[in-house]
């Protein structure tokens, strides 16, 4: 088969496969859709013959992803093991051991090639595989070959988190590129038709210069839908309606959708409208497709799913999935009811949460036929999934249906159950009034002797904890514990001494460390995914509260991983914003501002989750004075005011506070600080109540430091400006260390200034300069002159800097070489660049830059 300008490409991929046997490797081929990488590795896998035993698998565009759809793929291509493993729904420890066990077996007499396709529309669990995977490749003798359509990822895309964890030394990204204007004339110039007009209708698609030059029509179509319509026009009724058929079912139409038909079949691959595609057929491409499917009346469409539904309904092994797609589409609500609970069952076992969350929220829709105690336990499963997807505020109102149906068949066990869940999700979506009355009710409702009071008095004690009533939250948790270890409850009496050791953790008690990696490796070993990620992250968290950023930094990394794998997208979008407040400390900005919108693109769109991210992205436009920063804290007051908890109001009054002050308004960043400074003293938190103190100086307030403040701040109120900032250093914290630097002598002055000149924090920087000068210094060193706030596209100068580097055609590496910074900061760098100009590529940041004369502005 002739490939158009890519055997470069295919040459690439052989020598991969050949090196593959003295270590795995990844190529990650990306492009636009119908630019050609399913041909390409198609045409690789042929020309690999007997060198190579491809696996094969593809994700599908479902309305709700297959869970693990390419292994299914790939299960039914190997059998044995693997083929057991998905077929018995085991969890994806065992289905990915089993891979493993494929690749490495002693069946594997040649190379193993997996390819999986269109990663773009995988679900969570198969972005699990592609990671695990990855990171173990370099022990396996294969060669991972993943598509993925680069037009269709943007910044928040989970794909893009998995494609960043994938160890450099093993991938290879291959970005496939339009057909030059040379090889579209050549290939027009063959068919007699006019090169420039293909051209320019193609912008040299492999897949529309195809289409458009089979076209036998003298008028060229100027669309892919024109292209396959007219295609489908030529063929006889039945045909078409076969086709038609086969457009509503993504990927391709299995044997028994076309059984029978073997004449129509015929028909339309020799019209060029269908292909083979293993037992059955598909169209060409997902575009055309698409196009087919686009086209068709709505009560069309209706039907033709109806029809697949029928058919595939009757398949055995099917995936549950498929069927829920065509009964939405179709309208079904018995079908949907059916399948949905089946699918979102299978997608909970294999870890993919969204996915599961999705079937049982359509089920749920239809769920009315169900007795009330079906409901009830319907709504209760699909609470739990939504809840590990991280969607707190859907979860709850969940619960709240169930509880109503609890209540109706009166069932206190269960009210309890739905309470105590009520509590804690209202907690994640920042109802605090909502999760103390629920916790209340709780302890009430629930007899004495009830097994689930030891959950309800943990309960309690979190929500003592979260709050900062340490005392209170001890109490209720050791009675909780000790009331849990007497029932042999694991669950309850891990919860429990969460709590009581995240208490004493704040107190300083050192030996709560231990406890809490004891915690978290019992329940992990107890399959308690939720609380084993939760002490994971109060060991992440406590440090942050307690101003040791160094030590947050490497728990941080811990939790994000553990989090991650287990796909508990609450934790992972709170995590990331707490990354991003660790990395504004350390000066790490670009990274902050990408962990900030990684963490708020994602589902959840308010409650304790969103709340770092909001704070660490406000502190940094603050300080680099670009519009939106008080939009931003004001929305970080909202959802902390929501909570009413110190460990949010604290922070948020300080960066407001802050805000306030190098705006001018000192009066305001007085309030702000004063507000803050009354509740942290209240609660006795140390670091809090410091920060607040020095914000409420720093802004013209007295010099005063409240008992107990943590020692760094002590030293800022009280003049102590070198001990304070080796203190901070100390600590992790250099940007607080340039505010303890600046009432410093000149030497420490000047290192402040550059500090704060570096981060592009024009505003903090100016603050500091006025400060200075009140002080009497002279010769006070000037800011840059290429500063953020002249530059047009809000570009730090560090950044215009990248854009120049990029400009000029440097990789990553060489960049980073070029600079002096690690690859991981140019990474930063550059990714903070694609989003402050509005672009997904290097190429298209290039482009722009020269049309907005920033990358001239960056070589001066």
């Amino acid at each position: 088969m002739e490939l158009w300008e890519r055997s470069a490409t295919l040459e690439l991929l052989d020598d991969l496969l050949r090196d593959s046997t003295r270590g795995g490797r990844v190529v990650v081929v990306s492009g636009e859709a119908g630019i050609g990488k399913s041909v390409l590795v198609g045409e690789f896998a042929r020309r690999c013959g007997a060198r190579a035993r491809v696996l094969w698998g593809g994700c599908d565009r479902l309305l709700t992803p297959r869970a693990l759809g390419p292994l299914h793929d790939i299960g039914r291509q190997t059998g044995g093991l693997l083929a057991d493993r998905l077929g018995a729904g085991a969890a994806q420890e065992e289905i990915f051991a089993a891979f493993s066990d494929e690749l490495s077996g002693t069946r594997t007499r040649t190379h193993p090639l997996v390819v999986v396709e269109d990663a773009h529309w995988a679900d969570e669990a198969t972005l699990d595989w592609l990671l695990w995977l990855g990171r173990r490749i370099g022990r396996l003798p294969a060669l991972l070959v993943v598509t993925y359509r680069d037009d269709e990822v943007g910044a928040e895309h989970p794909l893009r988190g998995v494609l960043a964890g994938l160890p450099s030394a093993v991938v290879r990204r291959v970005r496939l590129r339009p057909l030059s204007p040379a090889c579209v004339t050549e290939q027009a110039d063959r068919a007699g038709r006019d090169a420039e007009t293909v051209h320019r209708l193609t912008g040299g698609n492999p897949l529309l210069v195809t289409e458009l030059l089979g076209s036998e029509d003298a008028e060229v179509p100027a669309t892919v839908q024109d292209l396959i319509l007219d295609r489908m026009r030529s063929l006889p009724p039945p045909a078409r309606e076969l086709a038609q058929l086969v457009s509503v079912l993504p990927t391709y139409a299995d044997a028994a959708v076309v059984a029978g038909a073997s004449d129509l079949v015929e028909t339309c691959v020799d019209a060029g409208v269908l292909v083979p595609a293993g037992d059955g057929v598909s169209f060409r491409h997902e575009l055309l497709r698409g196009a087919v499917e686009e086209a068709l009346s709505p009560a069309r469409r209706v039907a033709l799913h109806r029809r697949a539904l029928g058919i595939l309904a009757g398949v055995q092994g099917v995936d549950p999935g498929r069927l829920v797609h065509h009964a939405l589409s179709a309208g079904d609500g018995a079908a949907i009811l059916r399948y949905g609970q089946s699918a979102g069952a299978g997608a909970a076992r294999q870890g993919a949460h969204r996915e599961a969350a999705a079937h049982y929220r359509a089920a749920a829709a239809h769920a009315g036929p169900l007795p009330a105690e079906r409901q009830a336990e319907l709504q209760e499963t699909y609470a739990e999934q939504a809840y590990l997807a991280g969607l707190a505020e859907e979860a709850l109102l969940v619960r709240q249906t169930a509880l109503r149906l609890r209540e109706e068949l009166g069932q206190n066990e269960l009210i309890g159950e739905n309470l105590r869940w009520i509590s804690r999700l209202a907690w994640w979506a920042g109802q605090r009034e909502q999760a103390w009355k629920a916790a209340a009710r709780l302890i009430t409702v629930l007899e004495a002797g009830d097994p689930r009071l030891a959950m309800a008095y943990s309960n309690q004690s979190q929500l003592h904890m979260a709050a900062h009533q340490l005392d209170e939250a001890v109490a209720w948790g050791e009675q909780a514990q000790d009331l849990a270890d007497r029932l042999g409850d694991v669950a309850t009496s891990v919860h429990a001494a969460i709590n009581v050791n995240t208490a004493r953790l704040v107190r300083g008690d050192e030996g709560a460390w231990e406890a809490l990696r004891a915690a978290h490796e019992r329940a992990d070993a107890a399959g308690l995914a939720d609380h084993a990620a939760r002490a994971l992250v109060v060991l992440a968290t406590v440090p942050v509260q307690l101003a040791e950023y160094g030590v947050a930094a490497q728990a941080i990394e811990s939790a994000l991983a553990y989090a991650t794998d287990q796909n508990l997208d609450g934790y992972v979008q709170y995590l990331l914003g707490v990354r991003a407040v660790v990395r504004v400390e350390s000066c790490d900005w670009d990274g902050a501002l990408a962990d900030a919108e990684a963490s708020l693109t994602r589902t959840v769109k308010g409650g304790v989750a969103m709340f770092p991210a909001l704070l660490a992205r406000g502190r940094i436009l603050t300080a680099r004075g670009e519009p939106g920063a008080a939009a931003v804290l004001e929305e970080a007051a909202r959802q902390a005011e929501r909570t009413g908890e110190v460990q949010r109001l604290g922070p948020v009054a300080a960066a407001r506070s802050e805000h306030f002050l190098w705006c001018g308004e000192a009066g305001r960043a007085r309030e702000e600080a004063r507000r803050g400074l009354d509740l942290a003293v209240s609660v006795g938190h140390p670091v809090y109540a410091g920060d607040l103190a020095y914000r409420w100086w720093l802004a013209g307030g007295e010099r005063q430091v409240p008992p107990g403040a943590a020692k760094p701040y002590r030293m800022m109120v009280r003049g102590e400006w070198a001990q304070a900032a080796a203190e901070w250093a100390r600590r992790g914290a250099p940007y607080t260390r340039f505010m303890a630097l600046s009432a410093g002598d000149r030497s420490a002055v000047e290192e402040a200034l550059r500090g704060l000149d570096d981060l592009g924090a024009v505003t903090a920087a100016r603050w500091m300069r006025g400060e200075l000068r009140k002080r009497g210094f002279t010769r006070i060193p000037r800011g840059p002159r290429r500063a953020t706030a002249a530059n047009a596209a809000g570009l730090t100068p560090r950044q215009v800097d990248v854009l120049a580097l990029l400009a000029e055609g440097l990789s990553n590496a060489e960049i980073a070489a070029r600079l002096s910074l690690s690859a991981k900061t140019v990474d930063h760098h550059i990714s903070a660049v694609l989003g402050k100009l509005g672009v997904t590529s290097r190429g298209q940041a290039v482009a722009l830059a020269y049309r907005m004369n920033l990358a001239g502005e960056a070589a001066k």
